[in-house]
């Protein structure tokens, strides 16, 4: 099987390794570590509404195979707090226990490959094509992170809304024409935890985008934005980020 990996990213269709080697391997990795990367990675499939079992003595990297998770922060009082949503492609940083206790749920049927981030790190820096592609990864994370503190530090309800579904957008979108048709594995009790907003606020500024002809929706989880540069605007962007689609894309797994 080992000899399978190697040749080809082929060689695993629809497994969480198979799927992992597509996203971040490059094919010219040297063997040694490749091999290094098959003995740690623990694949994980937890069902929705799950926490995925993984070591909570060792930081962790999960890279999402397939399905959509959310990054839990338990602080005192055993309150949650969602720190992130992440999806097929991402390489997901899970602290060990310090000052809050981190847990990874799924919000859909996942397939996750975890990783020591220690002894991960330790072989992907000598695949210097392989390290390149992990630092853009957290880069981006990293960039990610910092807008989210933008909207909740100096955003209002409107703003931090309207800046949500445009990330979405960019993440799990389907576009057709000027429109784009979004599925939501997260709940809106979920969105308004991320946001730091109540659920009730969350629903009242959905109905208010839907009555202003910006969004439609379609029971619970479909939501199609029709007007996506104006939620841009709205969201308080200085250029429209979605102008940048094509750059995130391109670091996603293949065809999805």
């Amino acid at each position: 099987m080992l000899h399978g990996i190697l040749d080809s990213a082929a060689a695993l269709p629809h497994t969480p390794f198979g799927d992992f080697v597509e996203a971040l391997v490059p094919d010219d990795i040297e063997r040694e570590v490749l091999l290094e990367l098959v003995a740690l990675g623990h694949p994980v499939s937890p069902k929705r509404g799950e926490a995925a079992y993984i070591d909570p003595c060792l930081d962790q990297l999960v890279f999402v195979a397939d399905g959509a998770t959310k990054l839990v922060a338990k602080t005192s009082g055993d309150r949650e707090q969602i720190v992130a949503f992440h999806f097929a492609g991402d390489l997901v940083s899970v602290p060990t226990q310090a000052r809050h206790a981190y847990a990874l749920y799924a919000l859909s049927d996942a397939h996750l490959l975890a990783f020591p981030a220690e002894k991960f790190l330790g072989s992907v820096s000598r695949s210097s094509s392989m390290a390149g592609t992990v630092v853009q990864r957290m880069i981006l994370a990293l960039h990610r992170c910092r807008d989210k503190s933008a909207d909740l530090g100096r955003k209002n309800a409107e703003e931090r809304l309207c800046s949500f579904f445009v990330m979405m957008a960019e993440r799990i979108g389907a576009y057709r024409n000027s429109a784009c048709d979004l599925v939501l594995p997260m709940s809106r009790r979920d969105i308004a935890d991320a946001l730091g907003l109540t659920i009730e606020t969350v629903s009242r500024q959905i109905g208010r985008m839907r009555e202003s002809g910006l969004i439609e929706t379609k029971g619970r989880s479909g939501v199609t934005l029709l007007q996506p540069d104006t939620l841009a605007a709205r969201a308080g962007h200085k250029c429209s980020s979605l102008g940048k689609l094509e750059n995130l894309t391109s670091i996603k797994v293949a065809g999805r």
